[in-house]
């Protein structure tokens, strides 16, 4: 009987244990606490920033600093982000220097004094470049990428060089976005073992967590708009041509672009204003020869909804319930607002992915081999073959992941190969002629739209992403301009929508997140929830 009673009460202890368990695993993830300095600074916009410093309200200085602060309390120590690679040692300096401009009477613009953080694939000669890799964690550039030219002409402070995907996510068959031999993996700062996308991850989660007035990034399929998705933000990939890519270590010539990753599209439209040009260095930005603007903040219009005409890509829905719910709100709001949307079916030839893949590796190759003869007699290679030998003698580099990418992409010929060229004709025509192009003349549209992508999946550094749905590659391959904006939560989780179409249609696209935008206000600081 004691016997008896014993194992009872074991089983019974055991039984409430298990209950406990389950009622502690329901409750609510508790946010990480942070206070560190500069709280004034959360969601604080460009033009809150100059309305401060021309009041004196607080100086250029000071909000440098209490950025350096933010990053240090939040990135390096406390949640502990890993969104930043390389902090500006002169930032402060160049702060004092600004702010005797303005006390002078002169202003260099929308962007004197306002700090920014780049992706560390852009060249800055002040601070090392590495996309990420510890080949190139050494590595300072001869001199700045023409986008840091003319962000320091007009004043910005480049504070910091953020993570991202090693080679911008284009170097092994399987991967954890956000992850490099150098900055290792960054963080969702919403949900902490949430993944933050990439390939500019850095910049995303950066610009997300308040570490700046908004970052820059580098899209070739996805590496915008999928980090603006995961980290509640507004990011623009630009058409290619409209911005240089000089001085940007590359993946694409055809597809490449860097862009403005913010936390509303005011700060998009100001910021792109500052970064168009054409470059005689960059053949692509010739063709945008009167088809950019200098200001792109006429186009903030309330009412630039109405009127519009906007395909639904219904063949991009069905991937999440969720998001498809999100996805009937945001087209409700859209036509509460005096738009039409029209549910269109379309579906992208799988060919079409696979001859942008082939474009990718015989550009990759090209691209990178005369990015490292830029760097003159200090580069650490000199070929994608020294590369690959690199990696295999690195502790770091083949820990997680392989190279097969690097691989590929050593095998290919030149860009005068027949597969290349035929590869390039059947992207643009499939995203071109028959598609964007296509969809919007034939049913008298002015845009298309999608949701940008998922809920952010949890980081796996055994089997890599998981990625469930996105839309990028329809403008991606075309090299037309795309833009995110968020649509929603999914529990704690952000989520966006995307707005893409015909080249050059940056001021249209605007008009239209704009006007959602103010109608929704979705945006909203992350947590640093440990996990959900």
């Amino acid at each position: 009987m004691l016997k008896n009673m014993k194992s009872i009460n074991i089983i019974s202890s055991l039984i409430l244990s298990l209950l406990l368990f389950a009622l502690n695993s329901c409750k609510p993830k508790e946010e990480i606490k942070v206070e560190p300095k500069g709280n004034y600074l959360e969601e604080i916009t460009i033009q809150q920033l100059q309305d401060g410093f021309k009041s004196g309200e607080f100086t250029i200085e000071q909000v440098v600093k209490d950025y350096l602060a933010r990053i240090d309390a939040i990135d390096k120590n406390g949640v502990q982000l890993n969104s930043i690679i390389f902090v500006n040692p002169d930032a402060i300096a160049i702060a004092k220097e600004l702010d005797q401009e303005l006390a002078s009477g002169k202003s260099r613009g929308t962007l004197h004094g306002i700090p920014v953080i780049l992706k560390d694939n852009i060249d800055t000669h002040d601070m090392p470049t590495t996309a990420g890799a510890t080949v190139l964690r050494n590595s300072y550039p001869i001199q700045d990428s023409e986008i840091v030219k003319k962000l320091k002409k007009a004043g910005a402070i480049i504070i910091a060089k953020a993570n991202l995907s090693e080679w911008a996510n284009f170097r092994a068959d399987m991967s954890s976005s956000g992850w490099s031999g150098v900055g290792g993996q960054t963080k969702n700062p919403y949900v902490l073992d949430r993944n933050p996308c990439g390939s500019s991850a850095g910049s995303g989660v950066a610009a997300a967590a308040n570490l700046c007035s908004f970052a820059i990034g580098t899209e070739t399929n996805g590496s915008i708009v999928c980090p603006s998705n995961n980290n509640g933000l507004v990011g623009l990939k630009p058409t290619v041509g409209l911005l240089s890519r000089t001085g940007i270590i590359p993946i694409s010539f055809t597809q490449d672009t860097p862009g403005p990753m913010c936390r509303t599209v005011e700060d998009v439209a100001i910021s792109l204003g500052i970064l168009v040009g054409i470059d005689s260095s960059d053949s692509k930005t010739l063709a945008s020869t009167g088809k950019s603007y200098t200001d792109y903040t006429p186009f903030l219009k309330r009412d630039g909804l109405r009127g519009k005409r906007i395909g639904l890509l219904k063949n991009q829905l069905g991937f999440h319930a969720r998001v498809d719910t999100l996805m009937k709100q945001t087209v409700a709001y859209l036509k509460s607002q005096g738009a039409e949307v029209i549910e269109l079916d379309f579906s992208m030839d799988r060919n079409v992915n696979q001859a942008s893949f082939q474009v990718l590796l015989y550009e990759f190759k090209d691209g990178l081999e005369k990015y490292f003869s830029s760097l003159g007699e200090n580069a650490p290679v000199k070929t994608m073959k020294d590369l690959i030998e690199f990696n295999k003698k690195d502790s770091i580099e083949l820990r997680f992941f392989d190279q097969k990418l690097l691989e590929m992409a050593d095998a290919k010929g030149n860009l005068q190969s027949k597969e290349y060229l035929e590869s390039l004709a059947a992207m643009h025509k499939g995203t071109r002629e028959n598609g964007i192009d296509k969809l919007l003349r034939e049913n008298n549209l002015d845009a298309l739209m999608a949701p940008t992508g998922s809920p952010a999946w949890k980081t796996d550094l055994i089997n890599g992403d998981h990625f469930m749905g996105g839309s990028s590659s329809l403008a991606a391959i075309s090299g037309y301009p795309s833009i995110t904006v968020p649509m929603g939560f999914i529990d704690e989780l952000p989520v966006g929508v995307s707005f893409f179409s015909k080249a050059w249609s940056e001021p249209l696209l605007i008009e239209i997140a704009y006007s959602y935008e103010q109608v929704t206000k979705y945006r909203r600081a992350p947590k640093y929830i440990p996990s959900n």
